[in-house]
């Protein structure tokens, strides 16, 4: 065998070792913690989001089990947890399992309603009947561990089109409604806001939100850990600035999950596990875990 194929078969050797363990897409868990002004003692909030109805297991064993494992105080589901091609058995099965279990609380992704108007009709009857209520531009106010909490749930500016056609180009309806949720904010009170787009971080954080929680990214799809937060995001297009992480900006904190979406996407992930996303909030200057 020359020198030079055996050099080629050895870089080659190389790059899949480098590529192949990147298409691993089990779950994780990826943890957060967060400094909360007004909150007395750590509460737990699980983020899920995009899981387009994929598979995690018989009757989503998986995802559940994960999910009872971290014993949230509240669950917040941050859109396209439903997807417009995929059947809405497998988002049924997930929304039943965490319903009545948990405190949750939904807003609405775009793929809601790309679904049309029956499929989204549709979708929502689901949610009420696992009783799970959907933020739609509305507040619920939360007292957990000794703590008050206000979570703001704005709906994907797809809500905003003329028989869910094409959105307005200046997502007028969307920032109305974020104005509104800011206006009604009191002080003292720690406050959330839910929303799919993690894409306007500039206008969230012009209010007085503390804590912004997203999804929609996906990871960028593709990642280089360390190098790469995410190749391709939608409505962000290439190297994604909010892909997925924790981010801060005039004071408000955003984070991003990278979402649960496996087999609806038509790129595979790479470098880029599937997620939920737990989130302590915690007492300023109080002793971090070990």
């Amino acid at each position: 065998m020359k020198k030079r194929t055996k050099i080629l078969l050895i870089l080659l050797a190389v790059l899949l070792l480098l590529t192949l363990p990147g298409f691993y897409n089990a779950l994780a868990i990826r943890r957060y913690t967060v400094e909360a002004h007004g909150i007395a003692h750590p509460v737990q909030i699980a983020l899920i989001t995009d899981l387009h109805s994929c598979a995690y297991g018989d009757g989503q064993r998986e995802l559940l089990e994960a999910v009872d494992a971290e014993a949230p105080d509240l669950i917040l589901l941050g859109g396209d947890i439903f997807d417009d091609d995929l059947p809405d058995d497998n988002a049924a099965a997930f929304l039943q399992g965490i319903g009545g279990k948990y405190p949750c609380w939904y807003v609405t992704g775009n793929h809601e309603y790309w679904s049309g108007e029956a499929g989204f009709a549709r979708k929502m009857a689901i949610l009420a009947e696992c009783g799970i209520p959907r933020l739609s531009g509305g507040t619920a106010e939360i007292e957990i561990n000794g703590s008050r909490i206000t979570v703001c749930g704005a709906d994907d500016p797809y809500a905003w089109t003329d028989r869910f056609g094409i959105p307005e180009r200046t997502e007028g309806g969307f920032r109305r409604q974020v104005v509104q949720l800011a206006d009604q904010l009191e002080d003292g009170i720690y406050s959330i806001l839910l929303t799919h787009r993690p894409e306007m971080m500039d206008f969230y954080s012009r209010f007085d939100f503390d804590l912004v929680l997203a999804g929609h990214a996906h990871g960028g799809q593709w990642r280089i850990p360390g190098i790469l937060n995410g190749l391709w995001a939608p409505n962000q297009g290439l190297f994604p600035p909010y892909a997925g992480g924790r981010y801060e900006q005039n004071g408000t904190v955003m984070i991003v999950s990278r979402g649960l979406a496996r087999e609806s996407t038509r790129v595979p992930r790479w470098y880029n596990r599937p997620e939920i996303v737990m989130i302590e909030l915690r007492p300023p200057g109080a002793d971090q875990p070990a």
